[in-house]
């Protein structure tokens, strides 16, 4: 059976054509052996008599000497051309025969100037053609960028996460109908149009999605939302729709829209509206209204800021089913730490399930840090496993950040920082309710810290009474107020906790209608969308200046408060506090419990 072999054309033919014909020029040029000869040698042999024959062009003399032996052959020289006046009369004299001869430029400009050209046009085409390839080229700017992952290449199944079961259960449904749609279609059901991921950062809301399109055995399309956005215009509409057609053509199949809040952000009238973004937002809706689902199209998306989406977004028949992707539980980090401890070789000491109670409100990527970092010391100490020493510090280094043990501090310093940390601790240790005290450092940490005080709550929390919140105001004082009884004044060393006890005691008053004098009320603006945000940034929110000075009095009684309380603490137990920087100061690092033991001594 013949084949039909497709030829195709490309500058790059012409070219070779075009330099193949100078090089033969070339060649034939130096094949007839001219002489290149100085212009005052040929007048020296025109006066001789020993030039028989030239052609005069525009810019060169060619011609051939006389043989100086009838046996020998003509000699071929060439010169450049020389204004010269007397050249008519010197070549009569000689009885020389010349002539004049006009020269053909038309290959030299062909070469100058139609060369260059094709060159340009070939390099332009060729790059283009690159970056077309690579789905960048500006040929293709209105193609869809979606990474698409065949069934093959996905490679990811619900085994391969972890503490997020009831997510998965919610998803279980979308599997089976991108297997069996026939089994929802027989008695008029439908499967909804669209799936909204919302979790915060790090939960495993992209894995997530990926691992429905592997249990269902489908196509994959990745995307980010930022990536239809463009500084052209129409640009991202483009790509929706050539987004969506792929899409058809490889049902059933699952696009996958990573940050969506970057393309689906509220439409609003203010100045700051983004007149492309909204037209790409647009063309999004009419193609989720425009599908039928039946034919297998999933729209999945995930995001980490709900509350600004597009209310048209999350209607009925768009995206129409919000799942929850949380932080895990202790069960959860318990089971995301197994798996990605799979590839690691853990010692016998490695009690994971340790970890997972120490890490409370950690999110999934926190997790696989821990694990990553942990191998990455047992690899600096010559370790051959994990032990769990490394897990611990490898969760101390997620919390606090890094050692800076080339930060030297001067002795008055290290002394502040060391009755400044125990005083935390102190606080800590004698206010029932308090996350327990793991570790107390003088070790400087991550970018600012010049010490630490390790706080990890042993349970998981959702609620915090009135009294607790209080009393972590109290604790983020007692380094200040330690300062203070020990050296007579205070340092800038307390900036961070102040901010802290500072925002804690606000929300008690504005968010969670704590203080008596203003009332069980919340003083918190809601969000809004985008369109009825009009009001200037610099207000304060719904309520009058009077109000705004009660909240600012309230805040400041609530830190007073707790200040006077931690001041008569750390009078009492001021031998405790002496004596636990003492032992900080020789050791560097202390734990809670010997700090514990100080304190029943006094």
């Amino acid at each position: 059976m013949p084949v039909n072999k497709k030829v195709s054309f490309s500058i790059w033919y012409v070219v070779l054509a075009i330099v193949a014909i100078v090089l033969v020029h070339d060649f034939i040029v130096a094949t007839q052996k001219l002489e290149e000869l100085p212009y005052s040698e040929f007048k020296t042999l025109l006066a001789a008599g020993k030039v028989a024959e030239v052609t005069v062009t525009q810019q060169r003399v060619t011609g051939m000497l006389r043989p100086e032996d009838v046996t020998k052959e003509h000699k071929l020289f060439t010169t450049i051309r020389v204004e010269d006046p007397d050249l008519i009369k010197e070549l009569s004299a000689g009885n020389t025969k010349f002539s004049g001869v006009i020269e053909s430029t038309f290959l030299r400009d062909l070469l100058s100037w139609v060369l260059p050209a094709l060159v340009f046009v070939g390099i332009w085409f060729f790059a283009m053609k690159r970056f077309g390839q690579g789905q960048s080229g500006f040929m293709t700017v209105g193609q869809s960028k979606a990474k698409i992952y065949a069934e093959k290449d996905t490679k990811v199944t619900f085994a391969d996460v972890a503490g997020v079961d009831e997510a998965k259960e919610e998803l279980r449904e979308v599997i089976e109908f991108l297997k069996t749609p026939e089994k929802f279609t027989r008695i008029g059901g439908k499967i909804p149009k669209g799936i909204l991921l919302v979790g915060p950062p790090g939960t495993g809301k992209t894995l997530l999605a990926r691992a429905v399109a592997g249990e269902a055995g489908v196509t994959f399309f990745s995307i980010s939302g930022s990536e239809f956005v463009e500084m052209f215009v129409g640009v991202g509409a483009a790509r929706v729709r050539d987004l969506f057609d792929q899409a058809k053509v490889k049902a059933p199949c699952i696009i996958f829209i990573d940050e969506l809040d970057a393309l689906g952000k509220a439409r609003g009238m203010g100045p700051m509206a983004h007149e492309e973004r909204e037209q790409t937002l647009n063309q999004l809706l009419v193609e989720m209204d425009g599908f039928d689902p039946r034919i297998g199209v999933i729209l999945m998306a995930a995001t980490n800021r709900p509350e600004i989406l597009d209310p048209a977004l999350l209607r009925a028949g768009r995206f129409d089913r919000q799942v929850l992707v949380d932080r895990p539980d202790k069960i959860g980090r318990l089971a995301i730490l197994r798996v990605h401890a799979k590839q690691v070789t853990l010692g016998l000491d490695a009690d994971l399930e340790v970890i997972a109670g120490m890490t409370p409100g950690f999110s999934g990527a926190d997790l696989a840090n821990i694990i990553n970092e942990a191998t990455l010391l047992a690899v600096r100490r010559n370790k051959e496993q994990v032990g769990l020493p490394e897990l611990q510090e490898a969760v101390e280094r997620v919390v606090a950040g890094l050692e800076k043990k080339n930060r030297v501090l001067n002795k008055m310093e290290k002394e502040r920082v060391a009755h400044h940390e125990v005083g935390h601790a102190l606080v800590a240790l004698s206010f029932p309710g308090a996350d327990p005290i793991q570790k107390i450092s003088i070790i400087p940490r991550g970018i600012a810290a010049l010490g630490y005080t390790l706080q990890l709550p042993t349970e998981d929390r959702f609620l915090m009474t009135k009294t607790e919140l209080e009393n972590k105001i109290a604790v983020l004082l007692g380094g200040r107020i330690a300062e203070e009884l020990i050296f007579g004044e205070a340092s800038t060393g307390a900036q961070n906790d102040l901010v802290k006890a500072t925002d804690i005691a606000k929300s008690m008053v504005k968010s969670y209608g704590m203080s008596e004098r203003l009332g069980t009320i919340t003083l918190d603006r809601e969000r809004q969308p985008l369109m009825l945000q009009i009001q200037a940034p610099q207000e304060k929110g719904d309520y009058s200046e009077e109000t705004a000075r009660e909240i600012d009095c309230e805040v400041r009684r609530i830190i007073d408060e707790q200040y006077e309380r931690v001041k008569r603490l750390l009078a009492e137990r001021k031998a405790a506090l002496l004596e636990g920087a003492k032992r900080l100061l020789d050791q560097e690092v202390i734990s809670g419990n010997d700090l514990k033991t100080i304190m029943d001594k006094y």
